[in-house]
């Protein structure tokens, strides 16, 4: 059976048939695919091949996207916890007590860009891994504007600013820095690589 006439007894959609000296037959790719894939097993297995190439490609980016987040969220934390240790924490506490420390100030920050502390994440998200907290869950822009917070906040606390005056400046930066951010056309750079991967 000619295309054409498959065409027209199957009211086939998706492909069409062309007579003359310039016509031929032309598909949707996916019938195209599947019609080459039919004909020649070495292009079936070509196809394969590549697809798998490409999903293996898209993990490892995947990869390295999260390792970017995570590293680019970690860039000032030595700094906020250095300030943190020589300002905040006294000479003779339990590690225990050294550990509320370092975690209220994280959820300082926390508060200060997300609204709400480590915890009351958790509690808002018990259906994500318990590995992942509030930090994994980020944009982009948040990731950057938590890395500035963390200088700043060390910073204050360096001056002996309280907590609470701590609290409502790094807010106060956090929505500036976020409405900068927000369609910043070298943020969609970094999100069109990330999206590309």
């Amino acid at each position: 059976m000619s295309p054409q006439k498959w065409i027209t007894n199957t009211n086939a959609i998706g492909i069409r048939s062309v007579s003359g000296r310039y016509g031929g037959t032309f598909a949707h790719k996916d019938i195209a695919f599947e019609f080459a894939s039919w004909i020649s097993p070495e292009f079936k297995l070509y196809v394969i091949k590549d697809y798998q190439r490409l999903k293996e490609d898209e993990n490892s980016r995947l990869s390295l996207d999260w390792n970017l987040r995570r590293t680019l969220s970690k860039t000032n934390y030595k700094i906020h916890t250095d300030a943190i240790k020589k300002h905040l924490i006294p000479l003779n506490v339990s590690d225990r007590q050294k550990g509320i420390t370092y975690a209220t100030e994280a959820d300082v920050l926390n508060v200060a860009l997300f609204g709400m502390t480590a915890k009351e994440w958790r509690a808002a998200n018990p259906d994500r891994p318990k590995s992942e907290n509030i930090r994994d869950s980020a944009t982009l822009e948040q990731l950057i504007v938590l890395t500035n917070l963390e200088s700043y906040n060390a910073e204050m606390i360096r001056e002996g600013i309280t907590q609470q005056q701590r609290l409502v400046k790094l807010n106060q930066s956090a929505i500036s820095q976020l409405e900068s951010l927000v369609n910043h056309p070298n943020i969609k750079k970094l999100d069109t690589l990330k999206v590309l991967k």
